[in-house]
């Protein structure tokens, strides 16, 4: 894997550490399978659902796991079959997917129905870090403090 430097960047830009790292970090995809199959689709401005194709598994044998800024899903078979196989073509090995998530995006919840398990996720920023705009007050008291201000406006990012 090619490494990039990142160095000019980080001269104009303020906690973006860690986007960095994980650009640079070769480990993100180890261990990663492309099994099972899934599908990760934007269903509104600020909503998200990851489907995954989980054929042979029951509810009870799927977790799903949210942790800061990562969604785990695993599945773990309950126990081996006791039939013998002519052919087996629906995989019933053990499985760990990660997915990792922006700052501010949730799980809303999850389904599991005709093998599908679907994920929904919604992104809400708070308030605090919406794009808004900030007057520049005139100082005239001389103190070199603005004597007056205005409310701030809160904008919508394009």
């Amino acid at each position: 894997m090619r490494t990039y430097d990142f160095t000019p960047l980080w001269r104009s830009s303020i906690g973006f550490d860690r986007v960095f790292d994980l650009l640079n970090n070769p480990r993100i995809l180890e261990g990663q399978t492309d099994w099972p199959p899934y599908d990760i689709a934007r269903t509104g401005e600020d909503t998200y659902r990851i489907t995954l194709a989980l054929a042979g598994f029951s509810q009870d044998e799927i977790s799903i796991t949210a942790k800061q800024n990562l969604l785990t899903v695993a599945g773990q078979k309950a126990e081996a079959s006791k039939q013998e196989f002519l052919h087996q073509g629906i995989a019933a090995r053990p499985f760990e997917h990660k997915f990792s998530l922006e700052d501010h995006v949730e799980v809303q919840e999850a389904s599991f129905e005709n093998g599908l398990l679907q994920i929904d996720l919604v992104r809400r920023i708070p308030e605090a870090m919406k794009p808004r705009r900030i007057a520049i007050g005139s100082s005239g008291s001389g103190s070199g403090r603005p004597a007056r201000t205005k409310t701030v406006e809160h904008v919508r990012a394009a």
